[in-house]
Order: C-alpha cells, then sequence, then structure tokens
C-alpha cells in the first residue's frame, strides 16, 4: 500500500509539474517593433500666445526582458527598451517650422493573459526621454524627464518566436505621445 501511494504521490506531482512547464513560457526574450509615432504639443508661451504641434513619422524601438512563467495562464515579465520616435516634421500654429525628435529609455512591468498561442498583455512603468526641437529660424531648444508610460497588446507564439502588437502611451511633461506597432520577439 505505501509504494502504492507513494507512486500515486510521484504521479500526481509529475503531472502538475509538467502542465506548469508547458505553461511557463520562462525566460529572456529580445525583440524589436516598428510602427506609427503620434507627438502632440500645447503649451502657453508669454508674449507668444498657445503654442500647438501635432505631428506624426515612423518610429521603431529595440526591447529585452525576462518572462517569469510562474502561473500557467498569466504572464508576468518585466522589460526594458530603447525607443526612437522618429522625426517629427511640422509647422507651429501653422507658422513657424520645428523639426521634433524623441528618443527615451523605458523600463516597464507586463502583465497578460494565455490562450494556448494568443495572449493578451497591458503594461506600465516609466520612460526616461530627451527631445531635440530645431526651429527654422535657427533656435533649438532641448529637454529631457523622467515620466509615464502605458501599454496594450496581443502576441501570437509559437515554440520561442513571436509576433506582438501594442499601443503605448508616452505621457512625457508636454509632449504626449501614442506609439502603434507591430513587432517580433523570441524568447531563450
Amino acid at each position: 500500500m505505501k509504494r502504492l501511494t507513494s507512486l500515486l504521490s510521484a504521479s500526481v506531482l509529475m503531472f502538475t509539474a509538467g502542465m506548469a512547464w508547458a505553461g511557463a513560457d520562462s525566460g529572456f526574450y529580445i525583440g524589436g517593433s516598428v510602427g506609427n509615432a503620434e507627438v502632440d504639443y500645447s503649451d502657453r508661451v508669454p508674449n507668444f500666445g498657445k503654442v500647438e504641434f501635432n505631428e506624426d513619422d515612423t518610429a521603431y524601438k529595440a526591447f529585452g526582458g525576462f518572462n517569469f512563467g510562474i502561473i500557467p495562464l498569466i504572464d508576468l515579465a518585466i522589460e526594458g527598451s530603447y525607443v526612437d520616435f522618429g522625426s517629427q516634421k511640422g509647422d507651429i500654429n501653422n507658422a513657424l517650422r520645428a523639426d521634433v525628435d524623441i528618443t527615451g529609455w523605458t523600463a516597464t512591468g507586463l502583465v497578460g493573459l494565455k490562450f494556448g498561442p494568443f495572449g493578451l498583455f497591458a503594461k506600465g512603468g516609466v520612460i526616461n526621454w530627451d527631445t531635440d526641437v530645431d526651429l527654422d529660424f535657427g533656435g533649438s531648444d532641448s529637454d529631457s524627464g523622467t515620466d509615464p508610460v502605458y501599454g496594450i497588446g496581443a502576441r501570437f507564439q509559437i515554440g520561442s518566436f513571436a509576433i506582438r502588437a501594442e499601443y503605448e502611451y508616452f505621457d512625457m511633461d508636454k509632449f504626449e505621445t501614442d506609439f502603434y506597432s507591430v513587432g517580433a520577439s523570441y524568447t531563450f
């Protein structure tokens, strides 16, 4: 009877460990995404009035992270990325030509649900950003800061390779940026 109990206990442990491992796509991952960044700037400048700038450009990011894979149906990960929002060129108040370049480093936490190879996720964290603004009359300005970032996305994974689509919102001081992207990642 002791052998039967031991064998049954070992079988249950192996079965539950196998189920947990099957859902635990844990490990380090790297990837990249490309998409569209929409930059919106609005402020009131003394002796000039309200200043508005709203343009978009192609943007990209390179990212890496670690997926913990603790619970079979839930993704938990930490992720860092470098984001280049492109070079937005446009008019300020339909009068002054400007070229805005924004880059940044992000640190986010991800939580998601897995439905087989398909999954949904949400993220939140911070971005440490740098902005350079060049004006057509020769003036320029730069700024930097650390502000929040939020996002949602979906992924489709086969083995270690995944394709993902994301929407991220960056609330950077006076600049608000929406970033829509599609990318791929590889888990080691």
